[in-house]
């Protein structure tokens, strides 16, 4: 996978330069900041949200989608990325987190986006806000079924289930 690469300085607006430094290589330089300049993207979280039992994992279309992803958003600037998933998940689904922990993150080029996934634990009832367009609980095996072909989200959802990540620029790897 080819990583966009910076043109410019990002502070300056100075053309970069490829200039070698040790243990890295060749990395973009700003000749005017006399700064290098590494790579600048996107992070943004994504969850797998289950019900308090564990038993069922929470689905939403949104957008005018015709099928099921995972709940997601970016991370606000000065935000940890734990808190962005506590936010996101309270914002669309007016649930409640009471536990957070990481899965598994993915470069995602076409969006130059970082993708943080959280498997998070929820209480109270569902209240969905303008973003989603219907909701659905859905047990391990029928999440597998249902979550949007050839994403992200079921890249995350499978991997978290089956311990194999297999994300579509990447062959198949043991994670756990």
């Amino acid at each position: 996978m080819k990583i966009p690469e910076m043109n410019y300085c990002m502070h300056c607006g100075t053309k970069l330069i490829r200039r070698y430094l040790k243990n890295e290589g060749d990395i973009p330089y700003c000749t005017t900041c006399q700064e290098y300049r590494f790579p600048v993207f996107n992070t943004a979280v994504s969850m797998i949200i289950m019900n308090e039992k564990e038993d069922q994992i929470l689905m939403i279309r949104q957008y005018g989608g015709n099928e099921y992803i995972l709940v997601a958003g970016y991370v606000n600037k000065g935000e940890d990325a734990e808190d962005a998933a506590i936010r996101e998940v309270r914002e669309e689904t007016g649930l409640t987190v009471t536990s957070v922990r990481f899965n598994h993150s993915h470069y995602f080029a076409p969006s130059n986006t970082l993708m943080l996934n959280f498997v998070v634990t929820v209480k109270g009832e569902v209240n969905v806000n303008e973003e989603v367009d219907t909701w659905a609980w859905f047990t391990p095996g029928e999440a597998r079924i249902n979550i949007r072909k050839n994403s992200l989200a079921k890249a995350f959802l499978l991997g978290w289930l089956d311990g194999i990540y297999d994300f579509p620029e990447y062959p198949a790897k043991p994670y756990r």
